[in-house]
């Protein structure tokens, strides 16, 4: 297995690190871990990338298992702040139906010997995802005394889930849609028996 994809899998495995850690709540430093698991996470999601196509290093693997690392982490990360109250529900829903469709799609391609690769909006949304889903971390990471010194910005720049944190939810929401309506319009002729 080369690099590449031992980051994707060592990706996977963080994101089962993360949910384990977001998840306690009897550690006093438990959300600031989840949020250093979810950055190294998504730090392999870039150098992953960047060392297949550098050094032609890309696998059908890779191909398929990228992407479904990303999503695993992303929809862990969506679905844990929902169940913390800081995204609503139904925009996670959106969000987590638009990751299944893409899935879906894949895998009728798969079935016809197809791989489908991640595109450059899927890669944008994923990018956006990422951003607000650390900055939400950051913000339950500063009321814990490990990064507590980081609870006076968020309150005296009104950096809370109501100001900054409603905005990156909708960027995500609105990049996520239109990335799936794109990939789904791209890829309609593996729908074409319908």
């Amino acid at each position: 297995m080369n690099l590449p994809n031992q980051l994707t899998v060592a990706r996977l495995i963080l994101s089962f690190v993360f949910v384990a850690f977001l998840s306690l709540e009897d550690l006093s430093w438990s959300k600031t871990a989840a949020l250093v698991a979810f950055v190294i996470a998504a730090i392999t999601d870039f150098l992953d990338g960047y060392l297949a196509r550098k050094h032609n290093l890309v696998t059908n693997f890779g191909k398929l298992m990228d992407p479904l690392a990303d999503k695993i982490l992303m929809c862990a990360g969506f679905v844990l702040l929902t169940r913390l109250e800081l995204i609503p529900a139904w925009i996670v829903v959106a969000i987590l139906s638009r990751e299944f469709m893409v899935t879906g799609l894949r895998l009728l391609a798969s079935a016809e010997g197809v791989v489908l690769a991640a595109e450059n909006l899927g890669k944008y949304k994923t990018i956006i995802q990422i951003v607000t889903v650390i900055y939400f971390l950051l913000f339950l990471a500063a009321k814990e005394s490990l990064l507590g010194f980081l609870q006076p910005m968020f309150n005296a720049f009104y950096l809370g889930p109501d100001h900054l944190g409603v905005v990156l939810i909708w960027a995500s929401l609105i990049l996520t849609i239109w990335s799936g309506f794109s990939y789904l319009w791209k890829n309609r002729r593996l729908l074409g028996d319908m």
